[in-house]
């Protein structure tokens, strides 16, 4: 089967009637893609406003913090295998389950789809501009877990909230009279543009279509609509346990599908080990003198840059509403454990995903559609025939994974917005599992396109916030570094 035919969504969706509803929505999501996405002039070059917002805070924090994300990487790793653990530090999940349902929201289809839809639009160079970003990214995210858990709340039931809508308002409240009012402003202008992020549609879209890949029967309309109440049923079974649930299942659900996919894409690059270096060849110049892609090389850089946001999340604040639950006394241990997200989500993973892609030439089939999950599936199956079979499992893990994690932070979302209580947040369980049954009836670009305004809105008022607090966490890591270096902080792990 060529690619040009591994679009059954797109078929069907195109082909059939999807309804009022769903076509009002289309409507909505280009319009609000057009203004998230406006440019302005730069440098000589029109860059997407909310592009550039996002990547100078990963340069300028990278470079302010001293490289944190280089030299706290093996400090890190110490710290997930337990070296600094503290049994009676306060949280409600292990350092480990933090990092598992935080990686579970970030490892998965933005990987296996979101290189193969960085890769149609702006070529083999945008998985370099990828990976560029993901580096610095680890920077971000270790400053806004840091913050999650330093200004993280505790409820009487024993469980916590944190997130930007935490750390906005009371991080800036210390800093004196004023400041409150724009924490205030800050925490509820994020919790207000990052609620539409309930919507995850785009989960559901790329698991279907890998099943529909390998399974043609479910290309039909009725069928995308069955796979999306099917979702959201089992999906509504596991986020009514809350964050220990969550924890749980993601803790298991990541590593097993993390190492399938893994060794499958890593067999397929040691049986063309050859080619590897053209492959990187052929990344690397695409990067910088890219061919047919608009806007050139800013063009490409510009896909680099959505495709790594939508994979590490870093600057949305998300994954702090995870990590603020680990049992940990030290916030910036925690943010040393986040900031491996999006090395091994973007740095590692994406790596391995364009490898496959461009070894086995699928990136040069196609008819211009904009592709996901089907790109990679094809690729897989050039070497490994039954392979997308695999991928398809693991595809519908890794998207109902992220879910899971989704549901938990728009439940924290939810909450500071509309309360805590047992009717609110049932109310809650039930509009998101509800809004995830449309997903697999849009096409891939609408998806995307949907996903990506939303999450670049929400950094807006975070980073703000985490630039204004940046000082603050300066001061925070020659605090741990120096209780560290004194041992006043103690390894307890003995072996």
């Amino acid at each position: 089967m060529s690619v040009s035919g591994l679009m059954p969504a797109f078929a069907a969706a195109e082909g059939e009637s999807r309804g009022v509803f769903i076509d009002g929505a289309v409507r909505l999501i280009d319009s609000l893609n057009a203004f998230v996405f406006s440019t302005i002039p730069l440098f000589g070059f029109n860059i997407n406003w909310v592009v550039a917002w996002m990547a100078l805070p990963m340069l300028i924090l990278t470079v302010y913090f001293g490289f944190i994300n280089l030299r706290s990487f093996k400090r890190a790793y110490k710290i997930l295998r337990g070296d600094y653990n503290d049994p009676d530090a306060r949280g409600e999940v292990s350092q480990f389950q933090a990092l598992s349902t935080a990686l579970s929201g970030t490892v998965g289809l933005g990987n296996i789809a979101g290189v193969a839809v960085a890769i149609s639009l702006g070529g083999p160079g945008a998985t370099f501009w990828m990976i560029i970003i993901g580096f610095f990214a680890m920077s971000l995210k270790f400053a806004e877990c840091t913050l999650g858990v330093k200004y993280r709340v505790y409820h009487d039931d024993g469980t916590v909230s944190g997130g930007p809508m935490y750390y906005l308002y009371h991080g800036l409240k210390e800093r004196g009279t004023g400041w409150g009012k724009v924490g205030f402003v800050l925490a509820w202008s994020y919790a207000i543009l990052a609620f539409p992020s309930i919507l995850q549609i785009a989960q559901v879209n790329q698991a279907h279509e890998a099943i529909a890949f390998v399974i043609p029967a479910m290309d039909g309309i009725e069928f995308r609509w069955g796979f999306g109440v099917f979702i959201a049923f089992f999906t509504a079974i596991v986020i009514i346990g809350g964050i220990k649930s969550i924890g749980k299942v993601t803790s298991i659900l990541v590593p097993v599908m993390c190492a399938i996919y893994l060794t499958g894409a890593i067999a397929i690059i040691l049986m063309h080990i050859g080619s590897v270096p053209a492959a990187f060849s052929t990344i690397i110049a695409g990067a910088f003198t890219p061919e047919g892609v608009t806007g050139g090389i800013v063009g490409v850089i510009i896909v680099g840059m959505k495709r790594a946001v939508y994979s590490s999340e870093a600057g949305l604040g998300s994954a702090t509403m995870a990590h603020a639950a680990a049992k940990t006394n030290e916030p910036v241990s925690e943010g040393m454990v986040a900031l491996m997200e999006p090395f091994i989500d973007t740095v590692v993973v994406c790596t391995i995903t364009a490898l496959v892609i461009v070894i086995t030439g699928q990136y040069e089939v196609g008819n211009g559609d904009v592709q996901g999950i089907a790109m990679t599936s094809a690729a897989f199956g050039s070497v490994i025939s039954w392979f997308p079979y695999i991928l398809a499992v693991a595809a519908f893990l890794f998207g109902f994974s992220t879910i899971l994690s989704w549901g938990y932070y728009s439940g924290k979302i939810w909450g500071f917005l509309y309360g805590r209580g047992v009717r609110s947040m049932r109310r809650f369980q039930v509009v998101y599992c509800f809004l995830l049954i449309p997903g697999a009836v849009f096409s891939p670009k609408e998806v995307y396109d949907l996903m990506d305004s939303m999450f670049f809105l929400m950094a807006v008022p975070n980073i703000l916030g985490i630039f204004l607090l940046a000082p603050v966490l300066k001061r925070d890591i020659k605090d741990y570094l120096d209780r560290l270096k004194s041992g006043e902080i103690k390894e307890t792990r003995t072996i």
